[in-house]
């Protein structure tokens, strides 16, 4: 392949489209979403470089903390240092008397609001997404506009069209292979880890029931 036929890099640059796409996208985004998923969807940028949520060490734990229930009572949990907040506010249910039922409605009211928390953030991306195909057709539109505008000057024709077919490729390009797949990036992790933390609803929900000489708890490291 004759690499000379192909055009320079510089060729594909464009300021004005640029401006058009990336700044309407910025925008829009802003203006169709609340600022605290704003927020949530960047901070869930740092998510994308670390390990997928493994609930292992937290069925651990949880294991661990029904030993200590069944030797000493769940009175002896309330000294326990616990990191993650749904194992910690279920384990000050249990010191409080909630009972199983209780527990598993509260993990399951938890589990519900973080995903909902997590939409707010991928949702920001996807829509995102979705927005610059369009900004893309707008740059498109603009340039057209310009390109009949100066149909007398050769030299801006050339100039109007770049921004008419570069805009598209702009917005094409940052919704699939920036955007979006941010958006299905963070959606796939929310999930697991919804899925993940529902192995936790039953082994919390056991040791609500454990008293002090309860025999084996089968059921917790399930």
């Amino acid at each position: 392949m004759d690499m000379n036929v192909l055009p320079e890099l510089g060729t594909f640059l464009d300021p004005l489209a640029l401006a058009i796409v990336g700044g309407g996208v910025v925008a829009g985004t802003v203006l169709r979403n609340a600022s605290g998923d704003l927020a949530r969807g960047v901070v869930a940028l740092g998510q994308l470089p670390r390990r997928r949520f493994d609930v292992e060490p937290l069925v651990a734990q949880v294991s661990a903390l029904g030993r200590i229930a069944r030797r000493h009572g769940v009175i002896a949990l309330d000294r326990s240092k616990i990191e993650d907040p749904d194992i910690a506010v279920a384990v000050a249910a249990i010191v409080d008397g909630a009972s199983a039922k209780d527990v598993e409605t509260l993990l399951e009211q938890r589990r519900c609001a973080r995903f909902e928390r997590h939409r707010g953030g991928w949702e920001v991306w996807s829509g995102a997404a979705e927005l610059a195909p369009a900004m893309g057709m707008v740059g498109t539109l603009i340039g057209l506009v310009g390109m009949f505008a100066a149909m007398k000057d050769p030299q801006a024709i050339g100039g109007a069209m770049a921004v008419a077919l570069l805009a598209t490729l702009y917005g094409a390009l940052l919704a699939n292979l920036a955007l979006l797949p941010v958006a299905t990036r963070l959606k796939r992790r929310a999930r697991h880890e919804a899925q993940e933390r529902l192995r936790l609803q039953p082994a919390l929900a056991t040791l609500a029931g454990i008293e002090p000489g309860s025999g084996t708890l089968k059921e917790i490291a399930a």
